[in-house]
């Protein structure tokens, strides 16, 4: 029987050098940055400030230098990133495209592919979406029955891609699609393609309002899209494996845990102006949750910094995190006072609404919470 395995780590000194350079950053870049836009978290846009911190190096920080990183460690990049997410610097036009679509052309692309995309990410001026989803195929993520079919010097592609975030505003999407079989066929047949949105004929990418009112998510179709040979990724069907490997990227980061943080910091502030026993004990829980997952998560980095395999630990990390960050509002709300509302007065009362409407996608994004209990069980032996 297998055992999860969170080996104890601790973040050495250059990444909390790095930690203290980051937040000095921040504090002058964003002063004065809205509370309510800090709640957005990682799912904030702004290509400016992207683009500043790719000037820093702070994009592509594990990747070659040749390619235009930094050669740093999944340490001191774990630093950055919960410096970022704590302070809810408007970093999702890159986000993507750091986290897991360069890590996945770093591990299977061709070197034309590293050489032709991998600087424009870390410069920050080239953005990534994830083309994964569709519609009535559920979290059956092996029922893709979006296909690419041989054409000349390329392939043609047909079908649609659902709850693709920012691709209204991403140059490129890693797109799963099916290249042999059928759908029943599940694993085999599977190829991954690198979608120029840009310049591609025949795609269409219409984005789709959430509860919050924005216009995050997209349905992308594609209708008979040319795509050039060179853009395959890795070697036909081999995009199963491509792809769970980079759902592990997906999975393991702070963000599983720090995404709703701007409301815990707005209870916090708000207990301050109305104290009490209970206020205090459920503060104190949520901290001590966090700071549990913190370990865990940094363990997770350990795995990744030692080239070891995080699928199974980086899933229960996200699967936690979803949990704890849909539990934040609940308590919030049970704590505050005055009426939750975008337009409140505010900064309290702003972010619980935010973070209210938010929240419910967190257990869908990255694997639903079914999806990542059968990872989880399959991984310690039990189905």
């Amino acid at each position: 029987m297998q055992y999860f395995n969170f080996d104890p780590y601790s973040l050495p000194p250059e990444a909390e050098e790095l930690r203290l350079e980051v937040r000095a950053f921040l504090d002058k870049e964003l002063a004065g940055y809205p509370a309510v836009k800090r709640s957005r978290s990682w799912v904030g846009h702004d290509d400016a400030f992207s683009r500043k911190l790719g000037k820093r190096g702070w994009i592509g920080m594990t990747w070659p230098k040749k390619y235009g990183g930094g050669e740093r460690s999944f340490f001191e990049r774990y630093a950055y990133l919960e410096e970022v997410l704590a302070y809810g610097a408007p970093v999702g036009s890159h986000w993507i495209a750091d986290r897991q679509s360069g890590p996945t052309l770093l591990r299977f692309g061709t070197e034309e592919q590293c050489q032709r995309i991998l600087p424009g990410i870390t410069q920050g001026t080239s953005f990534f979406c994830i083309g994964m989803s569709e519609p009535d195929t559920g979290s059956d993520l092996a029922s893709v029955r979006t296909k690419a079919v041989k054409a000349d010097g390329g392939y043609l592609i047909n079908g649609t891609k659902i709850w693709t975030s920012g691709a209204h505003a991403c140059d490129w999407m890693i797109a799963l699609v099916r290249t042999s079989g059928t759908p029943e066929s599940r694993h085999d047949g599977l190829s991954q393609f690198l979608i120029d949105l840009k310049n591609s004929k025949g795609l269409t990418i219409s984005p789709i309002r959430n509860m919050a009112g924005e216009e995050h998510f997209n349905m992308v179709v594609f209708e008979d899209v040319f795509v050039p040979d060179e853009n395959l990724i890795g070697a036909e069907g081999d995009g199963w494996k491509q792809v769970t490997a980079e759902l592990a990227f997906e999975r393991s980061g702070p963000e599983r845990y720090m995404s709703s943080i701007q409301l815990l910091i707005e209870i916090i502030r708000e207990a301050r102006q109305h104290p009490d026993t209970r206020a205090q004990e459920q503060i104190g829980r949520l901290v001590a949750h966090l700071a549990t997952m913190r370990r865990m998560s940094i363990s997770v980095a350990g795995k990744l910094e030692s080239k070891a395999n995080p699928a199974l630990e980086a899933s229960v990390v996200k699967d936690l995190g979803a949990i704890y960050e849909q539990e934040i509002p609940e308590i919030a709300h049970r704590l505050g006072h005055g009426e939750a509302s975008m337009i409140a007065p505010g900064d309290f009362e702003q972010v619980r609404a935010y973070i209210t409407q938010a929240v419910v996608s967190f257990s869908l994004r990255g694997g639903t919470r079914e999806i990542l209990r059968g990872i989880i069980a399959r991984g310690l032996g039990l189905r």
